[in-house]
């Protein structure tokens, strides 16, 4: 278990949202580097979605989008960015912790920056057949110098080499990248690993 109560865990966002606007949001690089993976239609999901970064750029893609997240302070940001702009997105409070997606649901799902270990064979379950995973958090093994961002401390909140990649087996696996420590660590792209997987039934 995470070893935090719910309402503990959305007042934290809440603080954290409140100095934040949605036209600041961006979609985390694995989407943004493999927009063309994307199917013209289809229901989408942002799983823990912060101010919306993800939704919004499958929203604009065509996706029919549910976004959600435990803060109702970002919920409430997103519902007032989507009236301003004419975007289609449904949004929901939820605690993704306790009540993760039912199986078979979703054509996409993103996920950026969360780890919750428990539910992440719920995570590649909600994928209809075919479906497609595209997930980006921050790892363990990770580079520290000073201009760089690495992320939590926690270790629960922090990948183990290659899990993705566990967590996504018997998936068709079209996007891995995870660097490490591996050669000049000065260059490249580190402190995360991303991958875009497919469902296959």
């Amino acid at each position: 278990m995470s070893g935090h109560t719910t309402s503990s865990v959305a007042d934290k966002w809440d603080a954290i949202y409140t100095h934040q606007e949605c036209k600041t949001a961006l979609p985390a690089e694995v989407l943004q580097q493999n927009l063309h993976l994307l199917p013209q239609s289809g229901a989408g999901l942002d799983l823990a979605c912060g101010l919306g970064g993800n939704a919004i750029c499958m929203a604009k893609h065509g996706i029919e989008v549910d976004a959600w997240d435990v803060s109702s302070v970002a919920i409430d940001k997103i519902n007032d960015y989507v009236d301003k702009h004419k975007i289609k997105i449904l949004t929901q409070q939820r605690d993704i912790e306790n009540d993760p997606p039912s199986p078979n649901t979703y054509d996409v799902v993103v996920v950026s920056y969360f780890l919750y270990r428990p539910i992440l064979k719920n995570i590649c379950k909600c994928l209809k057949s075919d479906g497609l995973l595209f997930y980006q958090t921050f790892c363990a093994e990770k580079v520290t110098y000073s201009d760089h961002i690495t992320g939590p401390k926690n270790p629960n909140y922090l990948l183990n080499k290659n899990e993705l990649l566990s967590v996504c087996e018997g998936m068709q696996i079209l996007v891995y990248r995870e660097e490490g420590l591996q050669g000049d660590i000065h260059k490249g792209w580190r402190n995360q690993a991303m991958i875009v997987a497919k469902k296959i039934d």
